[in-house]
């Protein structure tokens, strides 16, 4: 095992799993289901677990909010469902710690800002992230970009195609900096591929690779930044948070084991 030392602190990195504080570390009995929607879709996955006999299993006790950790029932399999925090260090310190206690087939959902001229609500599956965010780096050493992982792709696919519908694959541009998408940050990452924006995408997929575990995801495009004199908020893709965790559960459905 090794620690990668650089000049900036960003860039080091050490490889052993074991670290001071596990994610395990409440030593809780709790065993999760292996299958997992994990979405950034607010008060929609408490209203769907409660309209849909879900059981609450356990919580996640963060500084700031509890969340509610169900288990459902969908289509004769078990899954765990659970609201994913905004923001790459809170989104990925959960997922981890889901992971720990059983967690193994994950797919998330979630809003994106268009970067190019793309329509409010289209769904897309990323296919690989640029590391513009933060947590990412505490998972996996350097680099630019990491590729989404294929065994998560291919069940989403399927969904989409079983029912008929259109979707686009992307590169996106997971970034920390909300408010620091600046006009000639926008134009470099489009030149770099990019046609979306989000902040996580790139750190879930890091904890993923690094536990060993599969991850895919479901991004929507919400507000668009495509015109860097005139951001249109939209109306925050609103109408495609329920149709999207449908999406989530028959895509996790359709993965097999690793």
């Amino acid at each position: 095992m090794t620690l990668f030392k650089n000049e900036f602190p960003i860039l080091e990195y050490d490889d052993r799993k074991e670290a001071v504080i596990n994610p395990n570390h409440e030593g809780l009995d709790l065993k999760l289901p292996r299958k997992c929607v994990y979405a950034f879709l607010a008060d929609h996955i408490d209203e769907y677990a409660a309209n849909n006999k879900a059981t609450k299993v356990s919580e996640f006790v963060s500084a700031t909010k509890v969340y509610p950790v169900y288990v459902i029932d969908y289509k004769g399999e078990q899954v765990t469902l659970a609201q994913a925090p905004v923001g790459s260090a809170a989104a990925a310190q959960f997922m981890d710690w889901l992971i720990s206690y059983g967690v193994r087939e994950i797919i998330s959902t979630g809003t994106c800002g268009a970067l190019v001229d793309i329509e409010e609500g289209v769904f897309l599956i990323p296919t690989r992230a640029l590391r513009d965010e933060g947590a990412s780096y505490h998972y996996m050493a350097p680099s630019r970009f990491i590729d989404i992982d294929r065994m998560a792709i291919s069940p989403i696919r399927k969904t989409f195609e079983d029912r008929g519908l259109t979707y686009l694959e992307t590169t996106t541009w997971s970034t920390d900096g909300f408010y620091r998408e600046t006009r000639d940050f926008v134009k470099y990452r489009i030149e770099e591929g990019c046609q979306v924006v989000e902040m996580e995408c790139a750190s879930l997929a890091a904890v993923a690779r690094f536990r060993d575990v599969i991850w895919g995801e479901i991004l929507f495009t919400a507000d668009t930044l495509s015109d860097p004199n005139n951001y249109d908020q939209r109306n925050w893709a609103e109408d495609s948070f329920a149709f999207a965790l449908e999406l989530c559960l028959d895509s996790v459905i359709n993965i097999r084991k690793k």
